[in-house]
């Protein structure tokens, strides 16, 4: 629902984005802006209110209605907030089709046309003489509207019924009725914070970029003051408590793993701009690369996609360190729904960016004069900026709601196993070891298979914009834009099979066949693994494309080893070194990179919901005697 509620407005948005530019590029902006605002805060209020439903009606028919002991409601608790995790594998399910076959089919075309249309034939981006063009502007709404919208709803789901399901555990915690409340308050308080923030938008003065940066700043302070007197003023009973400290003490230190995630995210997101933006040192090297080949382009992208991934890391390390010390894994998922805290403006900047991209591709199909595309490539330029900004939001959310669903899913398997309380995993034990190094390989294979897919639509992308060209070019013929539209949606449906049966079926074979320790070490494994793919090929790709964009904009200067000054723009050999890193790009950053945000959300979903299968029923091959192995797990 978010999702064709997101693409509804986006469409006739990017219609209104393009008028404005006509009047002033600020007016465009707004425009551009609004739309967003209508994927962001439509879809967190209808995460929020379908919840409370799901909780409300589970809540009165599974707890009993007569009082019982401390123990028992914490069971029914525990089997009620266990129910309602099928929320959240509903939620990842459906953000495999949008972020995999989304983003196979915008990839698929927008490499095509782009390798056919603009190095080939010389034609302009979004030109309407080629036959790509309408499937690459369909395809920014499918996979970065319904794509990265049914993404972060997924992750929101998700760290709320992992503090739920945590929350009733044993680990020296006391939970009520009431405490259900609080995590999804932070999400509330953060639509309140997002709502305030919006209205900085009409500020006078300062860039594009600058002005949506602001928001993401803005909107964080914020929710860092409305949080204290939400965390501090509730009744004793809706906040977790710790046993061993006093109330005000547990108060803050909840406070405090939400606030973690909350300011790692920010942070993430600053370094991710750092490295993908062409205002930074980075990409400007990438394009000065540019000037020997295509291949030093591809190296240095490479490399510097590796690079990105150090601080990113060091951050989801620290929130995750100090998180855990002070509030079990509660704290991490509490640090997870912290860093969607500010959800709304995350996915009104994220929805931005393809709404003004789709602007540029109007003006140029509608032969408007060259200064309306002006106008709007600095809307999408702003765009491309926030959009990587908004992959490592989802990215850094993604590892720490996997973890938390991994210490729900050990909690879980605990409980079943009638365990007082989670241990130890012991990597050093052979399936716990065995399952680590298959958790670690999957975010390859998942990786391998969505990039082989989006080459494969490419291919037969540039085969038919080849077919059509000769009528085209020289017989005037019209542009055959369903055909290219049907490969891109038949590619986006059948190459998305593979990897969605990867991902939903590892842990429940893994865990039927080998036990549950196995799936343990499948889910810590797939989780480091995953996250350092992630943040590299998202952060590659995006560095490759501002660099293009850099280049055709006119902002390269250099001097060669002979003295010669150069500044090379579109159709340069620069220009083609810059294209080819960036079709080599695309699929990293807005398929494959993205994609591993589900791998490892859902993967950890599907074991949590079928965890007490896996307990009870897993371990086929493994004899009678696992029945009575002992079980050593742990929310690490």
């Amino acid at each position: 629902m978010a999702g064709y509620i997101g693409m509804m407005i986006a469409t006739k948005t990017n219609i209104l984005t393009t008028y404005g530019c006509n009047i002033d590029i600020n007016e465009g902006f707004l425009h551009a802006f609004r739309g967003g605002q209508v994927l962001g805060f439509a879809l967190v209020g209808l995460a929020l209110l379908v919840l409370q439903l799901v909780i409300l009606c589970y809540k009165n028919t599974i707890l009993p209605s007569e009082p019982v002991s401390f123990e028992t409601m914490q069971d029914y608790t525990r089997l009620l907030f266990e129910f309602v995790s099928g929320y959240g594998l509903g939620g990842s399910t459906v953000a495999l089709f949008g972020r995999v076959g989304g983003g196979i089919y915008t990839k698929a075309a927008d490499v095509g046309a782009d390798l056919a249309g603009k190095v080939g034939y010389k034609l302009p981006e979004d030109s309407p003489l080629n036959p790509g063009t309408i499937a690459d502007n369909v395809g920014d709404n499918v996979g970065d509207i319904a794509g990265m919208g049914a993404d972060l709803f997924g992750s929101l789901a998700e760290s709320t019924c992992a503090a739920l399901v945590v929350s009733c555990s044993s680990w020296g915690l006391l939970t009520t009725n009431n405490a259900v409340y609080f995590p999804m308050t932070v999400t509330a308080t953060g639509i309140v914070a997002s709502f305030i923030t919006t209205w900085f938008i009409y500020i006078p003065g300062g860039t594009v970029e600058t002005k949506l940066k602001v928001q993401l700043i803005i909107s964080t302070l914020l929710m860092t003051v409305l949080l204290i007197p939400v965390s501090l003023s509730q009744p004793e009973d809706f906040i977790i408590i710790f046993a061993e400290i006093e109330y005000h003490s547990g108060a803050w230190k909840s406070y405090g793993c939400i606030m973690l995630g909350l300011w790692s995210g920010l942070l993430i997101g600053l370094v991710t701009e750092y490295y993908t933006s062409h205002s930074y040192g980075p990409t400007r090297a990438l394009a000065i690369s540019c000037q020997y080949d295509a291949a030093t382009n591809i190296i240095a992208g490479l490399a510097l996609g590796y690079e990105s991934t150090v601080v990113p890391i060091l951050c989801l390390a620290v929130t995750v360190l100090f998180a855990f010390s002070w509030a079990a894994m509660y704290g991490v998922a509490l640090a997870a729904i912290g860093m969607l805290g500010c959800l709304p403006i995350a996915l009104t900047i994220d929805g931005y960016g393809p709404i003004s991209d789709n602007a540029g591709g109007i003006a140029e199909m509608c032969n408007l004069h060259e200064d309306i595309r002006e106008q709007t490539d600095i809307l999408d330029a702003a765009g491309n900026t926030t959009a990587a900004i908004g992959k490592g939001f989802a990215i850094g959310s993604a590892c720490l709601v996997a973890l938390a669903l991994f210490g729900a899913y050990v909690t879980r398997v605990a409980a079943d196993l009638g365990q007082s309380s989670a241990t130890t995993v012991n990597i050093l034990e052979p399936y716990v070891f065995s399952g680590l190094l298959v958790g670690a390989m999957l975010p390859y294979a998942f990786s391998s298979l969505t990039m082989a897919a989006v080459g494969k639509a490419a291919e037969e992308m540039i085969a038919e914009i080849n077919r059509q060209a000769k009528g085209i070019l020289e017989d005037g013929a019209a542009p055959d834009h369903e055909k290219c539209i049907d490969i891109s949606t038949q590619a986006s449906l059948k190459k998305m099979v593979a990897p969605g049966c990867i991902v939903i079926l590892s842990p429940i074979v893994g865990g039927y066949l080998l036990g549950y320790d196995f799936v343990s070490g499948m889910l810590a494994g797939n989780i480091v693994s995953g996250i350092q793919v992630a943040f590299s090929h998202s952060n590659t790709g995006g560095a490759w494309d501002n660099c293009k964009k850099y280049i055709e904009g006119g902002h390269l200067y250099y001097t060669t080893e002979s003295g010669e000054e150069r500044h090379p723009k579109k159709h340069s050999p620069e220009h083609k070194a810059a294209v080819c890193g960036d079709t080599v790009g695309d699929p990293l950053k807005d398929t494959s990179g993205p994609s591993i945000n589900i791998l490892i959300k859902l993967s950890a979903i599907t074991s949590l919901v079928f965890g007490g299968a896996i307990a009870t029923q897993g371990g086929l091959l493994r004899g009678s005697d696992y029945k009575n192995h002992t079980l050593e797990v742990i929310q690490t």
